[in-house]
């Protein structure tokens, strides 16, 4: 962006950032040019929007040039940033981890709504964790659960540790390297999952924020989607305890083939529910 640091205000160099994103097609450039911003300034974005006529010292905009400059390449504020909100709590994220979506939030909407005792001693377990987003956010409302997060990938199983102990969760969180259920024992009474499922020649065309920024192996589902559902539905059958809960995130429009794969190994689908745009989001099994 390269302001002069003589004339770098906040209105000014906000001006200056949200036309360079818009040039871009990045939406709602304003405000995105106040929430880089902020990460550049260390500050919260209320500060950025009350005081247009602060000073910005050099430091502070050599970081906002690399962070408008890493934006322009359509990086997602949220990787800019380090951190996304999920369930009203901050998670770190790495490149081995998927950015967390609102739209996931719905397993747990429907976990919860499920549970009839929130204070029981459940065992939850989450098939490719990632930040740890959903069993963290599960047993944040859950106070006398426990659980284990299995991600094929290093980098999340680590990310998820660090999150688990940033929001004070890592005495009930366990996190391991895994490939869906092999070499792992025992029941779990509520399992969640979110597994890649965007068919393998719609990678490209998504939003380059996600083509080119999300881990391959968090979104390729193979050729028709459901390649990992097809491992998770005996994984998930033979882990649920008798009676237990399964919230399994789809994509839109794989209802019907995922629900078929659950039914035949052994699950009876309870719920679909749906996220906020009415797509249908999560499918509710047991055994």
């Amino acid at each position: 962006m390269s302001s002069d640091i003589s004339t770098a205000t906040v209105g000014n160099v906000i001006a200056q950032a949200t036309a360079q994103l818009d040039a871009a097609g990045v939406a709602e450039s304003r405000r995105e040019a106040r929430l880089i911003l902020a990460v550049a300034l260390e500050v919260d974005p209320a500060t950025v929007l009350g005081y247009p006529e602060r000073r910005i010292d050099e430091a502070a905009l050599t970081r906002l040039d690399r962070l408008i400059a890493r934006r322009l390449k359509h990086e997602p504020f949220s990787r800019l940033k380090g951190t996304r909100e999920f369930w009203s709590l901050d998670f770190a994220l790495s490149p081995e981890t998927l950015d967390p979506r609102p739209d996931s939030e719905t397993l747990i909407d429907a976990a919860l709504a499920h549970l009839l005792d929130r204070r029981a001693p459940l065992r939850l377990l989450d098939f490719g964790t990632g930040t740890g987003c959903l069993l963290l956010a599960l047993l944040s409302e859950l106070p006398n659960a426990t659980g284990l997060g299995i991600d094929i990938l290093p980098g999340a199983v680590e990310t998820a540790r660090r999150n688990a102990l940033a929001l004070r969760l890592g005495a009930r969180a366990r996190f391991s390297l895994g490939d869906w259920d092999r070499g792992i024992e025992g029941e779990a009474d509520v399992i969640l999952a979110n597994p890649p499922y965007i068919p393998s020649q719609e990678i490209p065309s998504l939003a380059p924020e996600v083509a080119a920024y999300e881990p391959r192996g968090a979104l390729d589902g193979g050729p028709d989607g459901l390649d990992a559902y097809r491992a998770l539905a005996p994984a998930t059958r033979r882990l649920l305890t008798r009676g237990g809960l399964a919230c399994i995130e789809i994509g839109a429009g794989q209802t019907v083939p995922v629900a078929e794969l659950l039914r035949k190994s052994g699950l009876m689908i309870n719920e679909i529910r749906r996220d906020l745009s009415g797509i249908e989001r999560c499918l509710v099994a047991t055994r």
